[in-house]
């Protein structure tokens, strides 16, 4: 049984306890118990979620303990500090299930609660040689140490879960090729212009009957471009991970269910990659000399001098022409279109009822061959002219069409081989128009015809200044104002008044 310690209360019975300067009881370490490894799992993951394990690490020990009754639990013990400490581990305990205990020694008894905010003392202590004494107020039992565990090891052996929303993350990436996979790999990403590092890393044989070790490429790109990301995680044969810490990677899909970036656990020279589906992560204790992929690119060579003829003829290149043919495809990103001068006045007249919106987004280039009008949000609200669909920037091609052969974007807009600053359109005749990006204005800028004003000249302030002042002067009226008034004149009398 246990004992509430009061206020002020100074002597205790159990060995290595005291009082901090809250007057809490507190020894020198903390001690949580456990019956289960996923409450262990669940502990971890509710901590690490917004506290990090590093303060933990130089004291945690994680130890699977055996009762007398042959039961076997987790005992999971740190260094106690403060009691601001172990507040937060016993808040965490009690979510998971779990029981929190300090002392200092073998002796442990419960940590503070709610029933008593100074904690508790063992009203008298067992008699047992036991490597761990626990004094509940519901229970008091003694452990033998059966085995410590190893808190890397255990992360490693956790499973992680599913989470789709790590497919769309931005960031660096690690991609794991198998060994054929991994020279085409390299070149995919040299012809697209991704930058990036590799290095070819080797494993032990996974069984007896292997000949050698396994060997992988292993590939960090810093910033994979959103179109490759379902190809990367689609394709058999690579392995695509995002950087979770310091040396540790999880595969994209899956989460891992401790936050690793809180467990300071993984060597940062080396490489842990955490795969789904339940296979065995792959763990490299330092990452291998690794080379850019810029590195690896075709080399040719320039001939050295003219070479005597053999009789035979060089073939012929492979190559053939653009054409750009219909599609019943639907169409996206329809953000440009192409007005002939005849279709000018209908763009004149279309002004008057276009919202505002889309005069602010909109921008246009005035040529000899017409307009060419680009908005980014759409170019549905001008009705006019001819559609053109953005295959990559500054690469138009008709809206309902495609291009053949059926080469990436990427490919077909250095074919055509346009100087930075220039936008191009490929008319549905398999030409290419070149119009520099400076020839785009802002479509309200050039819109607006203003009429001429006139000029209106204020007369000058001297003519009315000519003009002679009024005055105005006051004369006494005396003693008889009325006096010096004259009457009215009186009028003639009319004719009829003198025949009356």
């Amino acid at each position: 049984m246990l004992d509430r310690i009061a206020l002020h209360q100074t002597r205790l019975r159990t060995p290595g306890l005291g009082l901090d300067s809250k007057g809490a009881a507190l020894g020198t370490k903390g001690v949580i118990l456990l019956p289960s490894i996923d409450r262990l799992v669940a502990l971890l993951g509710v901590y690490t979620r917004e506290h990090s394990l590093e303060d933990l690490m130089p004291s945690l020990e994680i130890q699977l303990v055996r009762s007398k009754l042959g039961t076997r639990e987790l005992v999971l013990s740190f260094a106690a500090e403060s009691s601001d400490r172990m507040d937060r581990m016993a808040e965490t305990a009690r979510l998971v299930g779990g029981f929190t205990f300090t002392g200092t020694s073998r002796h442990f008894v419960q940590y503070r609660d709610a029933a008593a905010p100074f904690g508790y003392d063992a009203q008298q202590l067992l008699a047992s040689e036991a490597a761990i004494v626990l004094y509940h107020d519901k229970f008091s039992q003694a452990y033998d140490v059966d085995r410590p565990i190893d808190l890397r090891a255990l992360l490693l052996r956790l499973m992680p879960h599913v989470d789709p929303s790590t497919l769309e993350d931005s960031g660096p990436r690690f991609l794991v090729a198998e060994q054929g996979l991994g020279p085409a790999l390299i070149h995919y990403f040299v012809r697209s212009h991704v930058e990036g590092e590799v290095a070819v890393a080797e494993w032990p044989p996974a069984s007896a009957f292997d000949e050698g070790p396994v060997r992988r490429y292993v590939m960090r790109i810093p910033d994979l471009p959103a179109r490759m990301r379902p190809l990367m995680g689609a394709t058999p044969g690579i392995t695509c991970f995002l950087p979770v810490s310091p040396g540790a990677a999880v595969e994209i899909g899956y989460r891992h269910p401790v936050n690793l970036r809180a467990c300071p656990v993984f060597d940062a020279a080396g490489l842990v990659l955490v795969r789904g589906r339940g296979d065995d992560p792959l763990v490299l204790e330092k990452t291998p000399q690794m080379g850019d992929l810029r590195a690896f690119a075709r080399v040719e060579l320039r001939e050295s001098g003219p070479q005597a003829s053999t009789g035979a003829s060089r073939p012929e290149p492979v190559r053939v022409p653009l054409r750009v043919m219909p599609s019943a495809a639907p169409w996206k990103n329809v953000t440009a279109t192409w007005l002939k001068p005849e279709e000018m006045p209908l763009l004149r007249r279309l002004a008057y009822v276009l919202p505002r919106q889309t005069v602010q987004r909109t921008h246009v280039a005035i040529t000899a061959r017409g307009a060419f009008v680009r908005c980014d949000a759409g170019i549905e609200a001008i009705p006019l002219g001819t559609f053109f669909v953005e295959l990559h920037a500054g690469l138009f091609v008709p809206a309902g069409y495609e291009v053949t052969p059926a080469v990436s974007p990427d490919v077909l807009f250095q074919a055509l081989g346009a100087p930075s600053g220039q936008v191009l359109f490929v008319t549905p005749d398999a030409r290419a128009v070149a119009v520099s990006s400076e020839a785009f204005v802002p479509l309200e800028t050039s819109l607006l015809e203003a009429k001429p004003w006139e000029p209106i000249v204020a007369e000058t302030i001297e003519k009315a200044l000519e003009e002679r002042p009024v005055e105005l002067r006051l004369e006494p009226l005396g003693m008889f104002p009325l006096g010096q008034a004259e009457p009215p004149a009186k009028e003639p009398a009319s004719k009829d008044a003198k025949e009356t």
